[in-house]
């Protein structure tokens, strides 16, 4: 056969056959070499540049994935977590339900468990898909893949990113077990966001953040969809961003999720990681159900708390990166440079290094107080105020309501146990408790002027201070009630009125010794050079003002016996893996002694009792407890205070406008006082407080009293040990005193015997040419030596030391010298009103009273003080003022006051002459017409002495206008 033509054909043909084909083969592979050595070396030029990473470098990079922290109330009770761009929670693979790895592993990466980090073919129909344009993209990368893409390199899209992600996905399977790359997996892989519209990561918040659950109780569905959302995750997530409030889409834009859910049950079905039944189950299964609803963010339901704490948050990890880099804490304080770079790098540590931050506030007490808090009905007027919108850069409206900042601290430890930031985190995001600085005002006395002059041995409890106004240049302080001036009074009586005369010359006395350092122990940050010298510092003219926190915090320094113990928000900071990095440490600093503190503490206590400035506390409280407080407000009402301590807790109060030209309060203006305001609402906080947390409030707590101090007896008006002739004029006072720092043991020599006269109602001592009628004798004086010694460098006036309403008035009745002119007074006008003769006051300024004239004959004698009246009968009278050195003024107009006409009568009188009408009473004055002796009356309204005459205006007889009076009350004065 092989001779015949056609196998000879086939023979040839054959052959050119094989040679061709030989000749494809050998170019196919020639070509084939090339260009695979082609795309090696291309594969070798897109990863050149990567470098050969260690082990320990890729396990780290993996590893190092962001976790949200989150915030803790006292207790380890759970508020929520820190505001990050995303949230994301750790979690272990033994953790995590077997469905969703079943469905991770049958959607993402069938080959898992075989393949060394790659799939050649997936890669190849990826390249062939992109090569091609292909509309369908079936992607073609592990879970190894993912991982590195996520961790190490980038999401571009770029062949050179691709080709670094194999190499190093392949290095990866060499250092990392299986179980390891799909727990990191888990753990970084976005899903979306969850029901309150957050961007989520990881398994874990997935679980919870969709449906409410653990990673480990998932169920087969609810694994299935949330497995199915990675591949396009804010398509399949079921809920709204932030943007839109959160919460649930409309059911059009939740249908892909749960068509992808479906993909991935079938996927699970035709790989066999479920049966069908539980396919079919699974696809039934209602889904929707399972979404969680939407809640409030912890920054939402707490925002001045989540506020606080991370703001402390990010300033404590400043100083543990720093000290973690070899660079001293304090820097990050001093060097504006270095506290910019830890505090960026701090506050990104905060949001995502996974932190578990344990404050010190005990929730049910956050809760009550800011409960009252809201709930408070006297606040005061909303205003309004001008506000430009910097995204429309038009000028809107905005309420302008008065603010609240208030705190409570755990005196013995300084925890901050609750706060109020303000009345609406949404208007203005500013917590008024810590973050602002405002004057003051008297709540700043107690810590500079009176707490300083006890420590340093100037002042016992009940010193004598004085209340007596004075002007130096570019100051000329007043009280509460400008025209009051008490005179000489006890320190805790100046104190518990809050008095700003006498704190001020107090003040003046110690001021050389910068009592403002006091303050610096107790931390005041905003604390200026001018205050360390400023007088009107002591009645609460800080320049840069005081926040409520740190004022509250330095009035539990006397409840710790004057120990200033530092608040804090912040217990400890743990890391992810449970490492303690920051634990808050105690450390007292002595700032007064506990003789002082105790001292300071009992005349705080009166600020709570009747004449007190803030004696309403204890009807707005329901129970008792051993409390010393003050308040304080500032000029024209633009701050109100108040800080009140017992035992165990500090709670401090302020009121006022963000607005710092809007006042609390007008007087006349019938709104309720600022300060019965803060009482009130320190009352419910306090009452709010004992009724959920009573072991912390401590009602029953009591101060106790140091040895070092001890009750000791003085002269009360001069504050020295008492001599005999204080002791006989009743004037010996017993108080409190620092034992350690000074007692009375120098004997008084202020008292002399004398004899006054009133002037234009203040004292004076009486000339030798003043009238005796107008002169009280036989009381007790004080010398010159004392009156310049209590006036002291600024001086005053030397008849306001013992006014009518002093608690020395019954037993001190002289005062100044008065320097004298020699003209004669400025005389009065005289009227009938009636039957009473009335006249005007003389103008001029020495007048100790005035006598008055019938048918040209002296009747009557009226001293400085009394009414300018008397009752009349028929007669021609007129008025002459008298003056201190005896000078009689002109005469009044001559008033005529004609005889009544007789009644008709029947009968003839016996004696045919009917009897004069009696004499209208006279004062008794020496005698003058009113058959008496001189009749000495006294100041304080008790029955004059002696005096017998029956007129109605008798200073000294038995008359109506002071005779058997009772002693005016005095005004309660509050702070300026």
């Amino acid at each position: 056969m092989k001779k015949k033509g056609w196998a000879k054909g086939l023979r040839i043909t054959s052959g050119v056959i094989w040679n061709l084909f030989l000749l494809f083969l050998i170019f196919g592979l020639t070509l084939g070499v090339f260009a695979a050595s082609v795309g090696a070396g291309y594969f070798a030029s897109l990863v050149a540049k990567e470098p050969l990473r260690s082990k320990a470098e890729m396990r780290g990079d993996i590893f190092n994935y962001e976790e949200t922290s989150e915030i803790y109330f006292a207790k380890d009770i759970y508020l929520g977590k820190v505001n990050a761009d995303i949230e994301r929670k750790e979690t272990t693979l033994k953790d995590v339900s077997p469905f969703v790895i079943d469905a991770v592993l049958a959607t993402e990466d069938e080959y898992f468990d075989s393949h060394e980090g790659i799939v050649p073919k997936a890669i190849f129909r990826g390249l062939f898909q992109d090569v091609t344009n292909s509309s369908s993209q079936t992607g073609g990368s592990t879970l190894t893949q993912q991982l590195i893409k996520n961790q190490i390199l980038t999401n571009e899209v770029s062949y050179e990113r691709k080709a670094k992600e194999i190499l190093l996905a392949m290095r990866l399977e060499h250092f990392m077990e299986k179980d390891e790359i799909l727990e990191a997996y888990l753990n970084i892989i976005p899903y979306g966001r969850n029901a309150m519209g957050q961007n989520i990561a990881g398994i874990e918040t997935a679980a919870e953040g969709i449906f409410g659950v653990t990673a480990k109780e998932l169920n087969l569905p609810q694994a299935a969809y949330i497995a199915g959302i990675p591949q396009a995750p804010f398509a399949y997530t079921p809920f709204l961003s932030n943007y839109y409030g959160g919460g649930l889409k409309n059911d059009e834009n939740i249908k892909p999720g749960i068509d992808r859910m479906k993909t991935v049950l079938f996927r699970m079905k035709e790989t066999g990681y479920i049966s069908d039944k539980q396919y079919e189950e699974a696809i039934a299964y209602d889904i929707t159900k399972d979404f969680r609803e939407k809640t409030e963010r912890a920054t939402e339901r707490y925002p001045y708390l989540t506020q606080e704490i991370q703001g402390e948050t990010i300033e404590i990890l400043a100083r543990v990166l720093a000290e973690k880099d070899g660079i001293d804490p304090e820097r990050v304080d001093g060097d504006e440079k270095v506290q910019e770079k830890y505090k960026i790098l701090a506050e990104r540590a905060m949001r995502t290094g996974g932190y578990r931050i344990y404050s010190t506030v005990e929730k049910d007490l956050y809760d009550a107080m800011n409960k009252v808090g809201q709930e408070f009905e006297h606040y005061g007027f909303t205003y309004t105020r001008e506000e430009k919108d910097y995204s429309t850069g038009e000028t809107i409206l905005k309420d302008n309501p008065v603010q609240v900042g208030a705190i409570m601290i755990e005196n013995n430890t300084g925890r901050i146990l609750s706060f109020i930031g303000g009345r609406d985190h949404q208007l203005i995001n500013t917590n008024y408790a810590t973050q602002t600085h405002r004057s003051n005002g008297s709540a700043m006395k107690p810590l500079l002027v009176y707490a300083p002059a006890i420590e340093y041995g100037v002042i016992g409890a009940g010193s004598p201070v004085v209340d007596v106004k004075f002007e130096i240049p570019g100051w000329a302080p007043a009280n509460y009630t400008a025209n009051v001036e008490n005179g000489i009074i006890p320190a805790r009586k100046a104190l518990a009125e809050s008095l700003n005369l006498p704190t001020a010359r107090l003040y003046k006395e110690i001021v050389d010794r910068r009592p403002a350092e006091f303050l610096e122990k107790m931390n005041f940050s905003q604390l200026h050079k001018e205050d360390y010298t400023n007088y009107s510092t002591s009645i609460g003219g800080m320049k840069n003002g005081v926040s409520v926190k740190e004022n509250t915090n330095a009035f539990a320094t006397f409840a710790n016996g004057g120990k200033f113990i530092q608040s804090y928000i912040i217990e400890r900071i743990e890391d992810m893996a449970g490492n303690v990095v920051y634990q808050h440490e105690i450390n007292p600093v002595d700032v007064f002694s506990p003789e002082t503190s105790y001292i300071i503490t009992d005349m705080l206590r009166d600020v709570l009792k009747p004449g007190g400035t803030g004696q309403q506390l204890p009807g707005f409280m329901n129970f008792k407890t051993d409390m010393a407080a003050k308040t304080g407000t500032t000029n024209e009402y633009a701050d109100a205070w108040l800080v009140g301590y017992n035992p165990n807790v500090s709670l401090g109060i302020w009121f006022g406008y963000y607005d710092l030209s809007r006042k609390l309060y007008t007087r006349g203006s019938g709104q309720m006082h600022p300060t019965t305001r803060t009482t009130m609402l320190f009352g419910r906080l306090m009452n709010a407080a004992n009724a959920v947390r009573p072991d912390l409030v401590g009602a029953g707590s009591t101060f106790k009293q140091p040895e070092g101090v001890v009750s000791k007896p003085f002269c009360g008006i001069s504050g020295l040990a008492p001599s005999e002739a204080c002791t006989s004029a009743g004037l010996v006072r017993s108080d409190l005193f620092n034992s350690k720092a000074m007692l009375p043991t120098e004997p008084d020599d202020s008292i002399i015997n004398a004899s006054y006269v009133s002037v234009k109602g203040s004292r004076y001592m009486a000339l030798p040419s003043t009238p005796a009628e107008f002169i009280v004798s036989g009381g007790t004086g004080v010398n010159q030596a004392f009156i310049d010694r209590m006036l002291g460098p600024w001086g005053g006036d030397a008849s306001k030391l013992f006014p009518s309403m002093s608690v020395f008035a019954s037993g001190v009745v002289s005062g100044a010298s008065f320097t004298a002119d020699d003209a004669a007074p400025a005389g009065v006008s005289a009227s009938l009103n009636g039957s009473t003769l009335v006249w005007s006051e003389s103008p001029s300024n020495d007048v100790i009273g005035y006598y008055v004239y019938r048918n040209n004959e002296r009747i009557a004698t009226v001293r400085d003080g009394s009414a300018n009246s008397i009752a009349v009968g028929p007669g021609d009278y007129y008025v002459r003022a008298v003056d201190i050195t005896g000078l009689l003024s002109g005469g009044s107009n001559i008033v005529i006051v004609d005889s009544p006409e007789p009644p008709p009568t029947t009968e003839t009188p016996d004696d045919g002459d009917t009897p004069p009408a009696t004499p209208p009473g006279n004062e008794g004055n020496s005698g003058d017409n009113g058959n008496g002796n001189e009749g000495s009356g006294n100041d304080d309204g008790s029955t004059g002495n002696n005096g017998n005459g029956n007129g109605n205006n008798g200073n000294n007889g038995n008359g109506n206008n002071n005779g058997g009076g009772n002693k005016p009350p005095s005004d309660d004065d509050d702070d300026e």
